[in-house]
């Protein structure tokens, strides 16, 4: 399931597009989650406990990639030509309260820092979400921090609510470190 877009005026220069990963990809989703999430988790996380060996990430997404523990877990990841500048993964929804059948969940979206805002999270998402209709989910959940007003916005605005469910999410098995999530749901298929 492929999802181009020509660059305004019909220009090859900015070819982007969504696709299913490949095994190839495991170092370069590595690369964009290592620059990424000490954005994503500051104020959360301590500096130290974030990953930041690429090769060591790789070999752990290599293994994801290459044996999934359900069909239905797919990892996207957003073109930029042929260099991967983010990722989205997708499965069954977990909650104790969703249907595994009829839920599937929207786990992350992940963008390379240097590349937000030039439409690649909204390819992402809607590539995510056509992906979860293809794996025949009719509801589609995901998790996002309290305070990430942001992404939060960015979901609402592509027509995701807050449905009730809300947890607070223990990030480094201690209890010390907690981050409170609203869950968000749309319709889809």
């Amino acid at each position: 399931m492929e999802h181009s877009h020509a660059a305004p005026g019909g220009g090859p220069s900015a070819d982007v597009s969504v696709r299913i990963a490949w095994d190839d990809d495991a170092e370069a989703i590595a690369g964009v989650q290592v620059r990424a999430w000490p954005d994503l988790y500051a104020g959360l996380l301590p500096a130290e406990v974030l990953p930041t060996d690429v090769e060591a990430v790789g070999a752990q997404w290599r293994q994801v990639l290459a044996r999934p523990a359900d069909a239905r877990h797919r990892v996207l990841v957003a073109l930029e030509r042929n260099r991967v500048v983010g990722f989205a993964l997708t499965s069954p929804a977990v909650d104790p309260d969703c249907d595994p059948v009829a839920d599937g969940e929207l786990a992350e979206v992940t963008l390379d820092p240097a590349e937000r805002g030039k439409g690649h999270g909204s390819r992402l998402l809607q590539a995510a979400v056509d992906t979860l209709a293809a794996d025949r989910f009719t509801r589609a959940v995901t998790w996002v921090n309290v305070g990430d007003d942001a992404f939060r916005r960015f979901l609402t605005d592509a027509g995701w609510a807050a449905d009730t469910a809300h947890r607070e999410l223990d990030l480094d098995g201690t209890g010390a470190t907690t981050v409170k999530q609203v869950r968000l749901h749309t319709a889809i298929g």
